[in-house]
């Protein structure tokens, strides 16, 4: 069972925003400030910028957790919001993937995937291969990314770990493409939709999102820099080059995926799949422990 309800807590202000009613889009792989180093904005801060820019639903989906989804749960109620719950994790035998519950076992599942991963590895860290997710996978949707694929590599080798995630989940397989204003943005994309292509997989937007509004990359510049254990400046190509990891207005992801618009659309689709609620669970005592006192 998740955490108990915390202490409200009042957002930080944030830029104000127009809502786009016309573009459907769901951000499906955001991390909190419990993916420890690594998310630089709180589970409300998100939930409320999500809201205010007028997604369909939010993903949260920390690195081997589902720790920042009670906050994120109980802020996205009182906005309104349709909140996905999930992980992003990391086999060390197959590219990382986004995993979302679709329902009460589905979540159950995920939760035991996380817990025998963590029990498997020191503190912190979490050891999973191929096989524990494949043992877990029932009701669970994939969302494999594509940037872990080694798109720099030989064209074999992500195909390859693509149709396996493909064999595993089946219609419940995406391939997730990512953009953040490189200078090859393009060359990319059109990357990722042949593979997707190739494999059989439908392709889907997202944004690695990180923060919730721009002004948080200096405090994720230094949480980064704690986690290499060096400074801003020594940092280099372990920094993100730019600010672009934060919630982006629907409008503004149909533009970077101007070239493949059905890759945003495709996020709403995933949201709509998803219907589990953390107000599903209930305590659930051991029958030895339910004795009559009469």
């Amino acid at each position: 069972m998740p955490d108990p309800q915390p202490a409200k807590r009042t957002p930080s202000p944030v830029p104000p925003c127009k809502p786009d009613a016309a573009v459907r889009y769901a951000e499906l792989h955001c991390c909190t400030n419990f993916s420890f180093l690594e998310g630089a904005s709180h589970p409300d801060e998100l939930v409320a910028r999500a809201a205010e820019l007028g997604y369909a639903a939010l993903a949260i989906t920390d690195r081997a957790s589902l720790a920042g989804v009670v906050r994120a749960h109980v802020a996205a109620k009182e906005a309104g919001l349709k909140l996905l719950i999930g992980a992003e994790v990391s086999p060390i035998d197959a590219p990382e993937v986004l995993l979302w519950a679709t329902d009460r076992a589905a979540y159950g599942r995920l939760s035991t995937l996380l817990t025998l991963g963590r029990r498997a590895a020191p503190k912190g860290e979490c050891l999973l291969t191929f096989d524990d997710v494949a043992r877990h996978a029932d009701g669970l949707l994939a969302g494999v990314l594509l940037a872990a694929c080694g798109l720099a590599g030989a064209p074999a080798k992500p195909q390859a770990a693509l149709l396996r995630y493909r064999e595993l989940f089946a219609d419940r397989c995406y391939a997730v493409a990512e953009l953040h204003r490189g200078a090859d943005d393009r060359r990319r994309l059109g990357q990722m939709r042949r593979l997707a292509r190739e494999a059989g997989l439908p392709l889907v937007a997202a944004n690695d999102v990180h923060y919730h509004v721009r002004r948080r990359r200096p405090l994720h510049d230094v949480l980064t820099a704690v986690r290499h254990g060096c400074t801003v400046a020594e940092l280099g190509e372990r920094r993100f080059a730019n600010a672009e990891r934060r919630l982006k207005s629907p409008a503004t992801m149909l533009a970077l995926f101007a070239d493949c618009p059905d890759a945003v659309a495709r996020t709403a689709e995933v949201a709509d799949r998803c219907t589990f609620s953390l107000d599903e669970l209930r305590y659930d005592y051991p029958e030895e422990l339910c004795t009559s006192w009469s």
